[in-house]
């Protein structure tokens, strides 16, 4: 007999470190959708992967509106529809690019705060100098 994983509502929350309420709203946006037993929301490992890539999604700037229309074009093409296939590696490529972009400014004011960081721990240096200097 094959058994099939489920999670709770609360296994969920815990896993990703999230609250329930942020959970029942990634549902009420069609992110996500658990099956039911009486009130009980049952989770499948379908949900729980798409939870986790909401997360991820959204850490990396992906809208909750642009990750839905991902997995709306991904559900529709599972016969492998060129032209949605098409669409969802535009939408990839076009992420990508703004994530490359967004990594190259991080690196400059990383760059930049370390120069500053440099030029006060020199200045620093001076002042004590000086301040032991007339002691």
């Amino acid at each position: 007999m094959i058994t099939i994983k489920t999670y709770s509502i609360s296994e969920l929350s815990k896993e990703f470190g999230v609250t329930t309420r942020t959970i029942r709203f990634y549902e009420q946006q069609g992110l996500i959708n658990p099956g039911r037993n009486g009130q009980t929301r049952i989770y499948s490992e379908k949900d729980r992967v798409r939870l986790m890539l909401t997360l991820r999604g959204k850490r990396l700037g992906f809208s909750l509106a642009e990750t839905k229309e991902l997995f709306d074009l991904y559900d529709s093409t599972l016969e492998g529809d060129e032209k949605q296939l098409k669409l969802i590696l535009g939408i990839l490529d076009a992420k990508r690019q703004e994530l490359e972009q967004q990594l190259q400014d991080i690196i400059k004011v990383r760059q930049e705060l370390d120069s500053v960081t440099d030029r006060c721990q020199k200045a620093l240096e001076v002042v004590v100098n000086k301040k032991q200097k007339s002691a």
